[in-house]
């Protein structure tokens, strides 16, 4: 299927690695012009390179997403090189197990804005944008509760907001036709997770179990299954889709476990 995405300027937010990346790789085969937003240098230019050694275009802008001049200058150096933006696919974000017990005020507002309040930036900046394109937005969340990482207060809370924020705003941008939708990950093995999994005293042996009860072909969901998904979502062929949670996790959040 052919997903009309040729030539369409897409900002990807932490699409130098894992699911951002995976995310870019799909909208560059499709034709579309990913740029790549992030604040490590030698991830983006390398991710930048890659596309391009593939004879895929792509671009970037390196920005400190919890600075929000930053977030801004990014949108200023896309629309500068392009002069339109198509989309935005909100990605970027950690799960830095700040939990209620151990965490301090400091800690969850600092995750706060690692994890949601860039969302809103973006968004914002890119809006004019999106209104003379009639472009769409896609924000990456996760399942509100991560079980077995540690205290997830700020982050359960960012993915929360994440959801809302996808609703509203699809409310909010209906007079401008602009779609906004939500892809929802379970588990999905990036450098973050094999970072995380490696932590633990049997990192195989918890690996097994979390797949064990997952219950489509007992496997993690790739990066590249999201990014299909949010290549669909941006593009025109889901001219009438916008205010929607998917889940692409293989049933883990809604299917019975007993199965």
């Amino acid at each position: 299927m052919d997903l009309n995405l040729k030539d369409k300027v897409v900002i990807v937010t932490g699409g130098s690695k894992g699911i951002g990346n995976g995310i870019c790789n799909v909208l560059a085969t499709e034709g579309a012009i990913p740029v790549i937003v992030g604040r490590n240098r030698e991830n983006v230019m390398d991710a930048v390179k890659k596309m391009e050694d593939d004879g895929n275009q792509s671009y970037y802008a390196f920005a400190e997403l919890t600075d929000p001049e930053q977030c801004k200058l990014a949108v200023e150096r896309t629309v500068e090189k392009f002069g339109r933006i198509d989309g935005l696919v909100n990605n970027a974000g950690v799960n830095d197990g700040v939990g209620l017990e151990n965490g301090s005020h400091e800690d969850f507002i600092q995750s706060i804005n690692k994890n949601l309040t860039h969302y809103f930036m973006m968004a914002k900046y890119v809006l004019p944008e999106l209104k003379k394109s009639k472009g769409a937005i896609v924000n990456i969340g996760s399942k509100t509760s991560v079980t077995g990482q540690g205290g997830t207060s700020g982050y359960a809370s960012a993915n929360g907001g994440r959801n809302a924020l996808t609703r509203e705003w699809a409310l909010e941008l209906l007079p401008h036709s602009i779609r906004v939708n939500a892809v929802i990950v379970a588990e999905c093995y990036t450098p973050l997770y094999d970072r995380w999994i490696k932590t633990l005293p049997d990192p195989e042996e918890r690996l097994a179990e979390i797949n064990s009860k997952i219950p489509l072909e007992n496997r993690m969901t790739t990066a590249e299954e999201i990014a299909n998904m949010v290549a669909f979502l941006l593009s025109s062929k889901s001219s009438h889709t916008t205010g929607q949670l998917i889940f692409i996790d293989g049933g883990y959040v809604h299917l019975d476990r007993a199965l």
